[in-house]
């Protein structure tokens, strides 16, 4: 992160990317001296609740992050950006959405968590919109124009106040990724509770990881005279841009057992700060992820490092535990809403373990004609994971792979209802 004094003394000249986050209220003019070079500003973590007016001579400025501020109505200078195609405003305190804020070459929207009662219908005009964050607002409906965004991907709408799912949903062409649980719509079943593990029985080793929704750590568990290792999920609480905490961890439990699942043991009681965790199998260290996250330029598509190759046995493997995992999802009324590879984890025989239900939501399977069409949606995401798996193969023009091309093709058709389902994709598999 560069600092307000290297910006203000010059050092900075002909930077393309610039970071500050120190506490600002004020714009810092400075930026503008930039102008001729700047395309990416992050001015996160600041106090800003407005910019210039003459912010659109930042010419060349494609991606603009302003999270954590006290923004109350999205700028409309941000329009006179022509190259600007990602806007972040994730918490602030945002009310208001003006029509000429959205400018048509918007490609990647973020306005997870803040006060927005309504969209304007000018967003209909966002042709290349490919990723739209709204979760944590207060939403009652969507513009029917948001259904013209025909490149729309991946839409996250979570822990809004939603009384149904709009149908043009059912008819976008490339939407893949959807997430829509904690609305007024929304029906979580009730889950049997897993087998309750004493939070004081867990000696905490060190960090996994750490997501949106959560920090997963190592853990021994010690049960009478036995000590055993284990992975520990423990929920922050926090709205996240794919939904709510709670969602996810009774989506997983949901779920069931499934051999491409990470095991459950239990859920942590006892907390010392009540905080809600899983108990999980420790993942075997042989295991490693088959992609990494979408990048700013990707967008919704998964990035892969170069050297990344899978054999025919490997895809196939992959390509069987998911479709399977993902009918027994939709058998149950989840959805998981964000199968990609960096999701998912193989080793070296292709075996399988896919996770992180982050994005999950439950759907009513009595109602049929939606049932049908979020699974297809669903499918979709499938397709493109069919699609990154035959580009990585090592020997790409084998009759296997010829024949998952053609289930790609069909998981991807733009006319969403001529997808298959995924237990016809189960049985094609089969028969490879």
């Amino acid at each position: 992160m560069q600092s307000l004094l290297a910006l203000q003394s010059g050092k900075l000249k002909g930077a393309v990317s610039l970071k500050l986050s120190e506490d600002l209220s004020d714009f810092p003019a400075e930026i503008f001296e930039l102008a001729d070079t700047l395309e990416v500003l992050d001015l996160s973590f600041n106090k800003l609740s407005s910019l210039p007016a003459d912010f659109g001579r930042l010419k060349k400025l494609k991606i603009f992050f302003c999270s954590e501020n006290l923004f109350t109505v999205l700028p409309e200078v941000l329009a006179d950006c022509p190259l600007l195609d990602i806007v972040g405003f994730k918490s602030n305190r945002i009310k208001t959405v003006p029509a000429k804020s959205l400018h048509k070459n918007l490609r990647w929207l973020i306005l997870t968590n803040n006060n927005i009662a309504e969209l304007p219908k000018e967003i209909g005009h966002c042709a290349r919109m490919q990723k739209l964050m709204l979760s944590g607002n207060r939403l009652a409906t969507l513009p029917q124009e948001l259904g013209n965004c025909k490149n729309l991907a991946l839409l996250r709408i979570p822990a809004n106040k939603l009384h149904e799912l709009p149908t043009w949903l059912a008819t976008m062409p490339r939407l893949s990724w959807i997430a829509f649980s904690g609305n007024n719509f929304s029906k979580t079943p009730a889950v049997e509770t897993l087998s309750l593990i004493n939070w004081h029985d867990l000696e905490i080793s060190h960090l996994l990881g750490e997501g949106a929704s959560g920090v997963i750590s190592k853990a021994n568990r010690t049960m009478g005279d036995e000590t055993s290792e284990v992975a520990v999920k423990i929920f922050k609480g926090n709205v996240t841009s794919d939904g709510l905490p709670e969602d996810e961890m009774t989506a997983y439990i949901a779920a069931g057992y499934h051999p491409g699942l990470v095991n459950l043991i239990g859920q942590i009681a006892l907390h010392p700060e009540d905080k809600k965790g899983l108990v999980m199998d420790l993942i075997p260290h042989h295991f490693y992820n088959l992609g990494n996250p979408p990048s700013l330029e990707s967008c919704t598509r998964d990035v892969f490092s170069p050297e990344m190759r899978l054999s025919e046995k490997q895809i196939l493997n992959i390509a069987k535990t998911i479709a399977s995992l993902a009918a027994q999802l939709h058998q149950a009324g989840i959805m998981h809403g964000d199968l990609y590879a960096h999701n998912t984890l193989i080793d070296e025989e292709g075996s399988t373990l896919f996770g992180d239900f982050g994005a999950a939501s439950f759907y009513d399977k009595t109602a049929v004609e939606l049932a049908f069409a979020l699974e297809r949606i669903e499918v979709s995401a499938y397709g493109y994971l069919l699609d990154d798996l035959l580009s990585l193969s090592n020997k790409p023009h084998e009759g296997t792979l010829t024949i998952l091309g053609e289930l790609r093709d069909s998981c991807l058709d733009t006319i969403p209802l001529n997808r298959p389902g995924f237990q016809d994709l189960v049985d094609a598999l089969a028969k490879v």
